[in-house]
């Protein structure tokens, strides 16, 4: 028997109207934030380090501790709290703005605070899912999910310039705050009971628990590989975070308008990623959708540093990467984040979610961040550029060695929990 359409599930419709409204506002926080630093407090660049490595280091110490709280705990009132308590941080930064006491330490703090109560919520969020809707139908929902983020992609950096430009950068973060509050309310309206955490028999220091998170990925078949494989692609990646922006600037000679149109069609193809995204992993399955979504989109990502001549070409070749490769990539996020959601036991899946999220942004991606500005001043920009695309490229070996290519549904590898 076929389950309802999500469509008519309501519940989830409140879970997703939330974040869609706070995807917005956090990529309009993600840009006001660091131009307040710029514009207002006039920050030099390593004020605007201090700012990168203030959101990885809370992912680092907190990651952990927040998986192993989502495991412990009822994770509805852990992502309503989060919600509420990120949407007082925030107002905090115009208030402070308003009474003339707006410092970088400020911004520092907010920050910290916001990624380690990010982590939290990312910890507990994919964890939730499957007991709202079901695991059967977690492709369906993590499809429209996704939408949500790419929607955000495509509509919020221009929204965030035109509130920095219109009511200034502190103001432009109301936004955020708004729509963590509107989140939290919409989960407040959530009627479902949410299933009570498993009874804890044996008093386990969380040290432990968290260990058995970390042991769970490091021998499983395939959750060990995907982490593996996210470690190299977030060092390497994190060479685009880097110096995409500078590449296109410096080497390409694009225009500020160029720019943005390619980094906007970046979340139109996610948003295309995402509403087929169900429809291909139905057709041929989680692990060969991944890794073909991944393997097509590096074969069209090598059109990146490779880009040159005159500028229509130029912008050509880097515009149908982020078309395209950002669609794929978002199919390939929906198919892992499906496997991680079904091969995990519900019992220790908020610690596997924050394993994967610390391994990736609290290490991975700090690390790949300094190691670009190295290698650029050693080989170039353009040179950076090519080897972030080789290792993203050369990672998805570690998923082809993998037992991932015959999995083609969670039952294939399902693990006893």
């Amino acid at each position: 028997m076929t389950a309802p359409s999500l469509w008519r599930h309501a519940d989830f419709l409140k879970l997703w109207a939330g974040q869609t409204v706070s995807e917005l506002g956090s990529v309009v926080t993600r840009t006001a934030v660091p131009l307040a630093a710029l514009l207002v407090l006039g920050a030099g660049p390593w004020g605007m380090a201090g700012l990168v490595v203030s959101g990885s280091l809370a992912v680092l110490l907190v990651g952990l501790f927040a998986g192993a709280w989502a495991d412990r705990l009822r994770r509805r009132p852990l992502l309503i709290w989060t919600d509420a308590v990120r949407a007082l941080l925030l107002f905090s930064v115009p208030i402070a703005y308003v009474a003339g006491v707006l410092r970088m330490e400020q911004l520092y703090v907010v920050v910290f605070v916001e990624a380690g109560l990010g982590a939290l919520f990312d910890a507990a969020y994919p964890a939730y899912v499957p007991s709202l809707i079901g695991i059967d139908r977690v492709v369906d929902g993590n499809s429209k999910l996704a939408t949500s983020s790419s929607l955000a992609e495509i509509g919020g950096p221009g929204l965030a310039g035109a509130l920095v430009q219109v009511v200034s950068a502190p103001f432009a973060i109301l936004i955020d705050a708004v729509s963590f509050a509107f989140s939290a309310a919409t989960l407040l309206l959530i009627r479902a009971p949410e299933p009570a955490r498993p009874e804890r028999t044996t008093a386990t220091p969380i040290r432990g628990e968290i260990v058995e998170g970390l042991q769970l990925v490091r021998r499983h078949p395939i959750l060990l590989p995907i982490a593996a494989r996210s470690v190299v692609a977030h060092v390497a990646g994190s060479f685009y975070g880097v110096l995409y922006t500078i590449y296109l600037i410096q080497e390409l000679h694009l225009t500020p308008f160029l720019l943005g149109v390619v980094v906007s069609a970046g979340g139109v193809g996610s948003l295309m990623g995402s509403l087929f995204a169900a429809r291909v992993i139905r057709a041929y399955g989680l692990g060969p959708t991944l890794i073909g979504a991944a393997s097509l989109a590096a074969a069209l990502g090598v059109l990146t540093p490779l880009a040159q001549g005159p500028l229509l070409l130029a912008t050509l070749m880097v515009f149908v990467p982020q078309l395209i490769g950002d669609g794929l990539q978002t199919v390939e996020g929906i198919a892992e984040i499906s496997l991680i959601q079904g091969l995990s036991p519900d019992r220790i899946l908020g610690r596997v979610n924050a394993t994967l999220e610390v391994v990736s942004h609290g290490i991975a991606y700090p690390i790949g961040a300094l190691a670009a500005a190295w290698i650029a001043g050693w080989i170039g920009v353009r040179g950076g550029i090519a080897l972030g695309w080789a290792g993203m490229a050369l990672s998805i070996l570690l998923l082809v060695r993998s037992p991932l290519p015959r999995v083609r549904q969670v039952s294939d590898v399902l693990i006893e929990s």
